[in-house]
């Protein structure tokens, strides 16, 4: 008799072989997909004939993308540990952590060559992407302790250091690798779009640039599939660990009650300082930034002249409503996107838990769609969805759905067995544990990937605008570019990290009201 997982697995394969014969038919027979989907073997023998170019050019994309992803986690788990010893600390430092995070690429990568020399610029900006999700990810294992262990530790006289120690490191595993899973495609994409925006000769950053204006889509798309093999090669370096590391530290029993938010009590005035220190710290370290590397003024403009830029003097006004302007076009869409991606997250999660075989299938479309750079997959949107709000609601899902997929995922598969067990043994089906189970007991990871991804939306819609378009933000920002008006570019990049902050505390504070 053939195993079930051998005719999962003849599944996927038949319906993998299906979907590229359709491919090929479409990109060979249509004119259509000619011009803009080209056939798979029309994009390997291409990539055949530029073989030597993607060597040179994929070769320093791994190196840059690695190089980034060591520093980021790196600091991404240090910070995660001191973050989980010290809450006040964290408290100081999430205004510089979303910050970070918030920054948008396509205008920062251009902004870092002015401070950093050689492939530093793509570098950082691929560490940079890194951080956070590796340091959220790695934070929520860190916290997230059975009372009852905890209390065990206690009484036999071990503080936090032991509770750290022997339980927080052991059990924060598994989301330390979701983290990493959610890192390893974004280093990439840092990466490239660092390429792409530092003028740098080497990476498929530069490589997709200087095909751009060649008009050969069979070489665009064996660029951005060659991108996004090296993304998954990354998130499958720790996929396998991953799963080890879920089945032997899955709890066995659900405890009775969750883990207590620490109170401060009344050390109200603590946080307020604590508070004050988070608004302030990104605007001191960028003075700092902008001081000590002697960048002119004009180029680099310090937090003092930005806001003045934007309150005072004749050009201020203009400014105020130029930005207006494009926010109103700009927010919309973002939330939009926001909310797709998170939907269609939770669908591809639920499934696994539904429909594992369909989940399977369906996670390698996902994954090329995620890591294939947006640059790429412009000729695509626009075929099917045009240049009008879609295409840009459908850019912003892009770049949302995949790491909130992963966190969802990750809480679907730390749910307790016995949970579930005792979900069957009452005869309730996988429907029944996903929403009476997986679903509550998630709840968690659910409101870490929204905090996740409400910046990255915006990215998604920025960069929609500044290639599909011409309207909002992102578009305003190009433009500003082109002109050199580095005022509005430095006060259009501030705006759109309040906006990812504000946008990220509006997530924790529905996260609070739900009384987790």
């Amino acid at each position: 008799m053939i195993a079930p997982s051998t005719r999962e697995n003849a599944r996927i394969l038949f319906g993998t072989l299906i979907f590229f014969a359709v491919w090929e038919f479409i990109g060979a027979t249509t004119s259509w997909g000619v011009a803009m989907v080209p056939a798979p073997s029309r994009i390997l023998m291409q990539a055949f004939a530029d073989r030597e170019l993607y060597w040179l050019h994929g070769s320093a994309t791994i190196q840059t993308s690695a190089i980034g992803f060591a520093i980021g986690v790196t600091v991404a788990v240090v910070a995660a540990l001191l973050f989980c010893l010290s809450p006040g600390l964290e408290l100081a430092f999430r205004g510089i952590n979303i910050a970070l995070f918030a920054m948008p690429a396509i205008v920062i990568g251009p902004l870092l060559v002015l401070f950093l020399k050689g492939d530093w610029p793509q570098t950082v900006l691929a560490a940079l992407m890194v951080y956070f999700p590796a340091m959220s990810a790695t934070l929520l294992g860190l916290r997230a302790v059975d009372p009852r262990i905890a209390d065990l530790v206690a009484a036999y006289g071990g503080g936090e250091g032991k509770l750290m120690r022997y339980v927080r490191l052991r059990g924060a595993l598994p989301d330390l690798f979701a983290g990493f899973r959610v890192a390893a495609p974004l280093a990439v994409l840092g990466a490239v779009l660092g390429e792409f925006g530092s003028g740098t000769r080497w990476g498929f950053g530069a490589f997709l640039l200087s095909a751009l204006p060649q008009g050969n889509p069979a070489r665009l798309w064996g660029i951005g599939l060659a991108s996004s093999a090296i993304a998954l090669a990354g998130y499958a370096l720790f996929l396998l660990p991953a799963r080890r590391l879920s089945a032997s530290s899955t709890a066995v029993t659900l405890a009775a009650v969750q883990t207590a938010a620490r109170s401060n009590g009344g050390w109200n005035w603590q946080r307020v300082t604590l508070a004050g220190v988070s608004v302030a710290l990104p605007f001191v370290i960028w003075w700092l930034a902008v001081t000590l590397s002697h960048v002119s003024p004009i180029i680099a403009p310090g937090p003092g002249r930005t806001l003045m830029f934007l309150i005072e003097g004749r050009q201020a006004a203009g400014a105020r409503a130029a930005l207006l302007t494009a926010l109103g076009q700009t927010l919309p869409i973002a939330l939009l996107g926001l909310l797709a991606g998170l939907a269609f997250a939770f669908v591809l999660a639920a499934l696994s838990l539904l429909a594992p075989a369909v989940a399977r299938a369906l996670l390698p479309i996902a994954l090329v769609a995620q890591n294939m750079p947006l640059v790429a997959v412009v000729p695509f949107v626009v075929l099917v969805f045009g240049r009008d709000v879609t295409a840009s609601v459908f850019m912003a899902m892009l770049v949302v759905f995949f790491p909130a997929y992963v966190l969802l995922h990750q809480g679907f598969t730390t749910v307790p067995r016995a949970a579930s067990d005792l979900v069957s043994a009452y005869g309730g089906g996988r429907w029944k544990q996903l929403v009476h189970i997986a679903i509550p007991y998630s709840i968690g990871h659910l409101f870490a990937a929204a905090r996740l991804v409400a910046p990255q939306a915006l990215l998604g819609v920025m960069v929609a605008e500044w290639l599909l378009s011409g309207v909002g933000l992102g578009n305003l920002l190009n433009i500003s570019r082109g002109g050199l008006d580095y005022d509005m570019i430095w006060a259009g990049a501030l705006i759109s990290i309040l906006i990812s902050v504000a946008a990220y505390e509006a997530v924790g504070f529905i996260e609070r009201k739900v009384g987790r």
